[in-house]
């Protein structure tokens, strides 16, 4: 085992001294190269947003262990979880209205269990939710469900630039919303991590599982635009909406991948305890 591992320990000694700008081109190879893999390995490209959102729902079933086990939220940004909750329902109602699927069934598990959180958070376990440190900057309205600083420019941005298709103008903005909402959702999230500098194993395997959701959401989407070699996004609609579809699954993505990097060197250090750098958020 210590034979294998040495490689492996060779290699991340090797990135870890290499300056920021080759760690991001090393970042944007290795992004590729999965895509290439994903490509090559799997099927139907489809299943890929299928798979985004079963890997999400296993880091929430790991919430779901870390609140009824251990009896502490320790870690959780409720802000985090009130956006989640918030561009959940937005999605459900879009798919309800819009197009009834198996993302439907999945999204209304997910978007159950957050409320769960959410409650265990703000009334069960609230004696060691750290509120000093979940102090990501955004303002509130409306007892804390409204937040301003990322709420209302994912609605005006929605207002702006939203699909062109054929149904409701309200569900089209909708639509356009949770997009937006989803990408910055877990700011909060990495905010309070940053400010706590260490992160307990069930948060880390947490936030690791959301990285992995959006990673392969975004190779959905990357890998059906180049199958219909451009037609995906002509399907979404006209002028900036597919783009920005894209954009958002990216912007997601490389805001947790950083974070997704220190949680594997983490795994391969043998630390059951996730330490933070400065920097990361």
């Amino acid at each position: 085992m210590r034979v294998a591992k040495r490689p492996i320990h060779a290699a991340v000694t090797w990135v870890k001294r290499q300056p920021s700008k080759v760690k991001a081109f090393l970042s944007v190879v290795a992004g590729i190269a999965a895509l290439v893999f994903l490509r090559f390995i799997v099927y139907d490209h489809d299943n890929l947003f299928v798979a985004a959102e079963a890997v999400h729902a296993v880091g929430i079933s790991v919430l779901i262990y870390k609140l009824t086990k251990e009896r502490t939220c320790a870690g959780l940004s409720l802000k985090s979880q009130d956006l989640t909750a918030l561009f959940l329902a937005a999605r459900l109602y879009c798919s309800f209205v819009m197009e009834y699927d198996i993302h439907t069934i999945l999204d209304t598990a997910t978007l159950a269990t957050t409320f769960w959180v959410i409650y265990m958070i703000r009334f069960k376990l609230r004696t060691s939710y750290m509120v000093d440190k979940d102090n990501f900057a955004v303002y509130y309205v409306v007892r804390y469900l409204i937040y301003i600083m990322e709420v209302v420019p994912c609605a005006l941005l929605a207002l702006v630039i939203h699909p062109s298709t054929s149904h409701n103008i309200f569900n089209r903005i909708c639509w356009a919303f949770c997009v937006y909402l989803e990408a910055v959702s877990v700011l909060p999230q990495l905010r309070l991590m940053q400010n706590a500098k260490i992160v307990e194993p069930f948060t880390a395997h947490y936030v690791f599982a959301l990285g992995i959701a959006r990673f392969l959401s975004c190779a959905h989407w990357v890998l059906q635009v180049l199958d219909t070699r451009g037609r995906l996004l002509t399907a979404l609609g006209y002028g900036l909406w597919p783009s920005m579809v894209l954009l958002a699954e990216i912007v997601q993505t490389f805001i947790l991948a950083d974070f997704c990097y220190y949680y594997v060197k983490s795994l391969i250090g043998g630390q059951l305890v996730l330490r933070l750098p400065s920097g990361v958020v």
